[in-house]
């Protein structure tokens, strides 16, 4: 899958170092993944949880950090939607 706003990730991992590796592994298993379904990127990440039809929330580092991206995946697109920290 194409991932639609990588500036926003290294931007982010700049002022969370911490958050750099677990980004980084999100965003090599996202570019491998061939989801068609929320339910099959469900699959590759045990604490995503599916917001709607297309939209999914990720915990990063353990959940330090929650990563929201929306899918069209007829398109093979992964748009991340916003990243930050739980008080963010």
């Amino acid at each position: 899958m194409r991932i639609i706003a990588h500036a926003d990730l290294s931007a982010f991992w700049a002022r969370h170092p911490d958050a750099r590796t677990a980004l980084e592994r999100w965003t090599a298993v996202m570019k491998g993944a061939d989801c068609g379904t929320t339910a099959e990127v469900q699959a590759l990440f045990s604490k995503a949880e599916v917001l709607d039809g297309h939209r999914v929330r990720f915990e990063i580092s353990g959940g330090d950090y929650r990563l929201v991206a929306s899918f069209k995946f007829k398109n093979r697109l992964v748009f991340v939607e916003s990243i930050g920290t739980h008080a963010e």
